[in-house]
């Protein structure tokens, strides 16, 4: 028995915010934004909505379209790192309740950009062990609601959205999920940090003034390790499988600055056409970039059944991760 992605569904917030309206928030301009990150816009949620919304949104379009009912999901697993609550409940809990999936396992899990990689490791593993045949795995975010607008360094990098997967079983190895690769190292968990609201720095009148409750990266050194960690990544997950990029339909790296998708698959050697961009419509946003981009190429039809996908994504912790899958509707 193996693990297959049988469907993709995603929510994109109505309210675009273009680098022009950045302009009215920081001091930045429309020209500082595109040369440094290729992002023109993002999407923010509306302020009544949250991440559970977004979710909801995301999980009903994938059900739909795997033609199944929620009471059929086995478990629902949510990455986010902009969670309805702090602590409890938990963002998949909301979800559960909302699709009407009662008394089946949900929870949300924190690897930041990363999130989407590793929900498709969770659900392999469930499903390949035989403990689940259909899961419904959701990377979702209001960055948004945890962005600092004094910052100029952060504020313009991220957007709102969320994507969902619905993962069965499938006896076809050749129209699974192939290979997932996951790590992390805290080495280097400075580089992207939200400082305040757990128990190293709990919340205090002085944590609020100091602006530790929002998002802090290091733009510098981030970019430069991410480039050298994905690209040995994907290196080792293509050669582990005796694989190339010839053999990959689409490249979907997490979208969170164009120079690195670019660096990247200049050294994977991936041609345009291979290489799936959207961060200059959406922005980051975080665990929900990658099925939001997944989702974009569906609904354009150009994402056809039996096409090979390589993911990858780099993010907070710091975590990473890659995966080859086959987009499998039948």
């Amino acid at each position: 028995m193996y693990a297959s992605l049988l469907s993709i569904g995603a929510s994109i917030p109505s309210r675009v915010v273009t680098n022009r309206d950045m302009e009215n928030i920081v001091d930045t301009t429309d020209e500082w934004i595109t040369k440094r990150t290729g992002i023109k816009e993002r999407r923010f949620a509306l302020d009544t909505q949250a991440t559970s919304d977004l979710a909801t949104e995301a999980a009903t379009v994938a059900l739909a379209r795997a033609n199944m009912k929620a009471c059929e999901i086995d478990m629902l697993i949510v990455a986010t790192i902009s969670p309805d609550y702090f602590c409890m409940p938990s963002t998949a809990c909301v979800v559960a309740h909302n699709l009407g999936i009662e008394d089946k396992p949900a929870f949300d899990i924190s690897t930041a950009c990363s999130g989407f990689i590793y929900l498709l490791s969770l659900s392999k593993a469930y499903i390949e062990s035989g403990m689940a045949k259909k899961i419904l795995i959701i990377g979702a975010e209001k960055l948004s609601s945890i962005l600092d607008f004094s910052d100029r360094s952060t504020c313009v990098l991220f957007g709102d959205g969320a994507g969902a997967a619905v993962i069965g079983a499938t006896n076809d190895k050749e129209r699974a999920i192939l290979d997932v690769n996951i790590a992390a190292n805290g080495k280097y968990q400075d580089f992207l940090i939200t400082p305040a609201g757990g128990s190293r720095n709990p919340a205090s009148i002085e944590t609020v003034q100091k602006r530790l409750h929002f998002m802090q990266m290091k733009g510098n050194e981030t970019f430069k390790l991410a480039v050298k960690t994905l690209s040995n990544d994907v290196h080792e997950i293509l050669e582990r499988n005796h694989m190339s990029a010839k053999d990959i339909t689409f490249f979907i790296p997490h979208q969170a600055n164009l120079r690195i998708i670019k660096a990247v698959g200049d050294l994977l050697d991936f041609t345009n056409e291979q290489i799936i961009i959207t961060v200059q419509k959406y922005g980051n946003t975080s665990a929900a970039s990658i099925p939001m981009a997944i989702n974009d190429i569906f609904e354009e039809g150009r994402l056809k059944d039996g096409d090979v996908l390589l993911l990858d994504a780099f993010g907070g912790g710091l975590t990473w991760g890659s995966s080859i899958l086959t987009f499998n509707t039948h």
